[in-house]
């Protein structure tokens, strides 16, 4: 992939089970951006209208398309959205063809960790590296891959979910998102956080835990994947600072020595990584197709 930021406006949409968020990015940047509450519990049809209403404040004659991140199932090459997280009745909906239909604007979709390393690799520090992977550590733990500089999304969009992988008793979402503070200490990671940059003993504790269940999550992405980066995202990566030590920890133990002396791994320092991987997906699809004429 070429380390060109794209002029052209694009419009990138992160939906979420509690809110939608929109922006116009041009030049590598959110612009504008907004968001509005999601209807979780609704039809599909308010979620849509919101949506479209959303896109609406956005819309501009030269924007050259809409890309939208979805945490979950997405038939990307129909645009067809399947099972979405903590939004029941967003099933099988033709979300590419509402949203062209509407605004007649090319629209692309895929998995919302998808995207995340897509912004990554075009606008942020992913871009050197061909084979890079993105691990989004939130209320749970989900991961997009590029190898040789594209996108592999697998089947409905839904390589990358490392999160299902067993773990000890569990899976490794359970140790590797704010799972694990809720289910195993019944606190939050925003208050974990807090407590953290107050240097809580306790609090420190929990944290270096997590970083070396992280870690072997980690080692098992290096065992199949071998990349030579992997960035790490989502509300939880906030934490980067007190969890890395017992992630190194864990990684250090990797015994091929090479792939462990050449990885890089690190927190993304992208603002609004969502919208802006959304709009990347746009530049890059708008690309290919390009290329194909």
């Amino acid at each position: 992939m070429e380390r060109i930021i794209p002029e052209e406006k694009i419009i990138g949409v992160d939906i979420g089970g509690t809110k939608i968020h929109l922006g116009l990015v041009q030049h590598g940047t959110v612009i504008r951006e907004m968001k509005i509450p999601t209807s979780a519990q609704s039809g599909r049809e308010q979620i849509l209208n919101e949506l479209i209403q959303g896109i609406q404040q956005f819309i501009e004659p030269d924007v050259l398309g809409i890309g939208v991140g979805v945490p979950g199932l997405v038939d990307e090459g129909n645009g067809v959205v399947f099972d979405v997280q903590n939004i029941p009745d967003f099933t099988q909906v033709p979300l590419k063809k509402c949203l062209e239909d509407y605004f007649a604007k090319p629209t692309y979709l895929t998995n919302d960790a998808n995207s995340f390393i897509l912004g990554e690799k075009l606008y942020g520090r992913a871009q050197p590296f061909q084979n890079v992977v993105g691990l989004t550590l939130g209320t749970g733990l989900g991961g997009g891959i590029i190898t040789n500089n594209q996108l592999y999304s697998g089947a409905f969009s839904a390589a990358g979910e490392f999160g299902c992988i067993p773990y000890r008793d569990k899976t490794l979402e359970d140790y590797c998102s704010g799972k694990f503070f809720i289910n195993q200490f019944g606190i939050s990671g925003p208050e974990i956080h807090a407590r953290a940059i107050k240097n809580d003993p306790k609090a420190l504790t929990i944290l270096h835990q997590f970083g070396e269940h992280l870690g072997e999550a980690i080692k098992i992405i290096m065992y199949v994947l071998a990349p030579e980066a992997i960035f790490l995202g989502g509300s939880v990566s906030t934490c980067y600072p007190y969890f890395k030590a017992g992630m190194q920890l864990s990684v250090a133990r990797f015994p091929f020595a090479q792939i462990k002396k050449h990885v890089i791994i690190e927190r993304s320092r992208m603002n609004n990584g969502a919208i802006l991987g959304a709009a990347a997906l746009v530049y890059m699809k708008s690309k290919a197709e390009a290329a194909k004429i």
